[in-house]
């Protein structure tokens, strides 16, 4: 029997320390210790897949806690489901000793413990969901008061009426325009685009 360490954060710039301080704890092998940096909503996940490839039948999974094995909560206990089944290895959620399948391998134990992995993937993907909402909500409420949501609109330089006219008219050419302005390229030719509605605009309204 070989003993595996399963951690996933949902970013580069998240911190597994205290994932990888749960398998030292528990004396994973640090070369048995694979580590996703992306998120849960599928299992298309390079680290996970290359554990995968390595297990076999009696093997002994540890996870810290049920979501970092995934946020889909079909797709849980799917993979719940195959990993017991078929490939035959046991899993151990650190935070729910409920969900350790070495304990009661007969069918009440293997019950009880699909439905404890059922309603915990439930309230995992379902607390996720209404986050999702919450911030939807917030956007909403937001701009109905009136909140400009986003990084602040860096205005023009000063000048910019004179660079716009200098570059229209040929004297200098784009790449020379957005330097004198300090951007890009790219957002030259949007501001520019902005003043020639704005001076149409104006001509029709005069």
């Amino acid at each position: 029997m070989s003993i595996y360490g399963y951690v996933r954060v949902s970013s580069c710039d998240q911190n597994e320390d205290r994932q990888l301080f749960a398998m030292n704890e528990l004396k994973v092998p640090k070369k048995n210790v694979y580590i996703d940096k992306q998120s849960g909503k599928d299992f298309d996940r390079p680290a996970y897949n290359r554990m995968l490839k390595r297990l076999r039948r009696d093997d002994l999974v540890y996870i810290k806690s049920i979501d970092r094995l995934g946020r889909n909560y079909n797709e849980v206990v799917e993979q719940w489901q195959y990993l017991t089944r078929i490939k035959g290895v046991d899993i151990v959620v650190i935070e729910m000793p409920l969900l350790d399948t070495r304990r009661g391998k007969d069918l009440l134990g293997t019950f009880l413990s699909d439905i404890v992995l059922q309603v915990l993937s439930f309230v995992a993907e379902n607390e996720r969901t209404n986050i999702r909402s919450r911030q939807r909500e917030g956007i909403e409420a937001a701009r109905r008061r009136g909140v400009r949501l986003g990084r602040p609109v860096k205005p023009l330089p000063d000048d910019f009426p004179d660079i716009y006219t200098s570059w229209q008219s040929g004297e200098i050419p784009a790449s020379r325009a957005a330097q004198m302005c300090g951007m890009s390229r790219a957002t030259f030719y949007k501001k520019t685009e902005q003043m020639r509605q704005k001076t149409d605009q104006k001509e029709k309204n005069d």
